[in-house]
């Protein structure tokens, strides 16, 4: 029987989300696959993805992993990134499981 995958959320307030997840995902893309998709931009890694959505005034990010510790990668290394990026602004990343 396959486990089903573990995910976690994150709403990131920020007045440019869409500028965040281009400058996430083209500081990523150097190492990862990065996939354009009709919902949002997908950042994957091994073991897990994260799909970037900008709306008004929010950066959601939609992270899920294959088990427990590739989640754990997942929202580390993309709430790391993004926190480093808009640490001017004081962003925070704060993951719920989804």
């Amino acid at each position: 029987m396959t486990e089903p995958p573990h995910t976690a959320v994150a709403l990131v307030a920020t007045d440019q989300p869409e500028r965040y997840a281009k400058q996430l995902a083209a500081h990523l893309g150097r190492r990862v696959e990065i996939r354009e998709e009709e919902s949002g931009t997908r950042i994957v890694l091994s073991g897990g993805d994260c799909l970037l959505s900008a709306g008004d005034g929010v950066l959601r990010m939609d992270a899920t992993g294959s088990d427990e510790e590739s989640l754990g990668v997942v929202t580390d290394v993309v709430g790391r990134h993004l926190e480093r990026f808009g640490q001017r602004n004081e962003l925070r990343v704060e993951w719920a499981s989804g």
